[in-house]
């Protein structure tokens, strides 16, 4: 194994990791650590079957469902502030604000619809990888992604600049 192959996933894991949890930072890197845990201490039994980031997604996945059934609840919306650290360059005000209204409309989808959007938006996923991660048919994943897409058309417009008029 190489620590370089692993190195160069934790970027994505963690941007998954943050839509998962709703923009939770420290929850999130919790969520990366144990992914990264589960996935050394078990690297024997992956078989190279599969691309080692789409093993690393679905090990992530995976704890993520179970930390959600452990504690019964849905997780909480997106903290705007949180999502737009991940970009390489600083946005000027206008980006910042259309970013903080989208992460904010991310927070308000369904966790699924939310969940595929990321993969295929943000992490270039296909619909079969996609599928694959999440163990969801593929047609699952393409209505889910439908409707995320309209579902975050519509808050994008119902959350639009609040403008008034100034004398």
């Amino acid at each position: 194994m190489a620590d370089s192959q692993i190195e160069a996933q934790i970027p994505g894991l963690r941007r998954y990791a943050r839509a998962l949890c709703a923009g939770d930072a420290a929850q999130a890197d919790d969520l990366v650590q144990d992914c990264l845990e589960r996935a050394l201490s078990r690297w024997a039994s992956w078989r190279g079957e599969s691309e080692l980031r789409l093993w690393l997604l679905a090990i992530l996945r995976n704890l993520w469902l179970d930390e959600v059934r452990r504690r019964g609840a849905r997780p909480d919306l997106v903290d705007v502030d949180d999502c737009p650290d991940s970009l390489a360059v600083p946005p000027s005000q206008g980006q910042a604000l259309v970013l903080r209204d989208l992460a904010g409309a991310l927070g308000r989808l369904a966790p699924e619809q939310r969940e595929v959007l990321v993969l295929v938006g943000l992490e270039g996923l296909s619909y079969a990888q996609v599928a694959q991660v999440t163990g969801t048919p593929m047609g699952t994943v393409m209505s889910r992604l439908k409707r995320g897409r309209d579902r975050l058309a519509q808050l994008m417009r119902e959350d639009g600049p609040a403008l008034r008029r100034v004398k």
